[in-house]
């Protein structure tokens, strides 16, 4: 008799707690929706007024059921209530033009001015890299084909009449150009993603594939150079090529930084420091695919309506003083801040 007097108590006690307050709890869970669903104009000015009256009864009744021992079932709705009104109430709200916004004017441009030695390590190594190649097929033309794939050199080999190799650079075989372009733009945009998700093998792969990239660039250049079309293929390839090897050289970056922060962690364990170094590698490889559909546009537009050389150089060499003026020249500063 005495335990089940007890319990029913309890449920007396239960249903009084939920029928004194629980209008106010459903009041608030509505006001919640609405503006979570739509935006703070969809309420009223004293539906607004109210949210943080609602707000302070749901943590008071939290609170009693909390130190009541009520229902678990009720206390668990109560803290997602008050869960729900602290992020809206309290919480940092962004549109997703206000963050796509910070995201272009301060985070990847903070991004890559963080990774500015890795950035310039990878391009250092692309250049390396170019220069080896280059050597390689001068001092030896079986090297070429060792170097470039079959899908990506495409019939042209150090035996190609200058004519064919010139007739691809100027719209005589635009269908052919078509396909190459549409390989190189592949190839680079493959080159990019296993730069920065190999990286955390201690950044050795990252490493490996520049090199590479920088010893295909120039074994293609020694070919034309070879026939005295270096200058014209230099012209074609820096309308997106300046574009598209900043973007590999930042890939690359952010794969290093992971890599040598899972290497040389210092005072952390390696998983935060790859946590930490990852959080700006991320920014960085979404900026990288921005860039690559930047080069993608060009190459498109570029390959079908400019065949004047110094227009060429003129448009990727502009392309490239843009992006270092954007990333290590220009600064936003902060609302507020001085």
């Amino acid at each position: 008799m005495t335990l089940s007097a007890g319990t029913d108590a309890v449920r007396q006690s239960l249903a009084s707690f939920r029928q004194e307050r629980e209008a106010d709890w459903k009041a608030f869970e509505a006001l919640l929706a609405r503006v979570e669903k739509r935006a703070p104009r969809a309420l009223s000015e004293d539906e607004l007024l109210s949210l943080p009256l609602l707000y302070r009864s749901a943590l008071s009744s939290l609170s009693v059921a909390r130190a009541t021992s009520l229902d678990s079932a009720l206390i668990a709705y109560l803290e997602a209530l008050c869960l729900r009104g602290y992020f809206y109430l309290y919480g940092a709200r962004r549109s997703l033009r206000t963050r796509i916004g910070d995201f272009f004017l301060r985070d990847w441009p903070a991004a890559i001015r963080d990774l500015w030695r890795e950035v310039w390590t990878s391009v250092a190594l692309t250049v390396i890299g170019a220069i080896a190649g280059y050597w390689l097929v001068a001092s030896d033309k079986r090297w070429y084909d060792a170097i470039i794939a079959p899908s990506l050199a495409g019939g042209r080999n150090p035996d190609s009449s200058a004519e064919m190799l010139r007739s691809v650079l100027y719209g005589g075989g635009d269908h052919f150009l078509s396909g190459f372009a549409a390989y190189l733009f592949t190839h680079n945009t493959q080159v990019s993603i296993l730069a920065f998700a190999l990286g955390f093998a201690f950044a050795v792969p990252s490493v490996l594939i520049i090199l590479m990239n920088g010893c295909m660039l120039g074994a293609i250049f020694q070919i034309y150079a070879a026939k005295g079309l270096g200058f014209e293929l230099g012209g074609w390839l820096s309308i997106h090529g300046t574009t598209e090897l900043f973007a590999i050289a930042i890939a690359g970056a952010a794969g290093m930084r992971i890599g040598t922060s899972i290497a040389f962690p210092g005072e952390l364990t390696r998983m935060a420091a790859a946590a930490r170094a990852g959080r700006v590698a991320a920014t960085a490889m979404v900026g990288v695919t921005v860039m690559l559909l930047f080069a993608g546009l060009l190459e498109g537009i570029g390959r079908q309506t400019i065949t004047s050389d110094i227009a060429r150089y003129s448009i990727g060499g502009g392309m490239l003083a843009l992006w270092i003026c954007y990333f290590y020249l220009f600064r936003m500063v902060r609302h507020g801040d001085r």
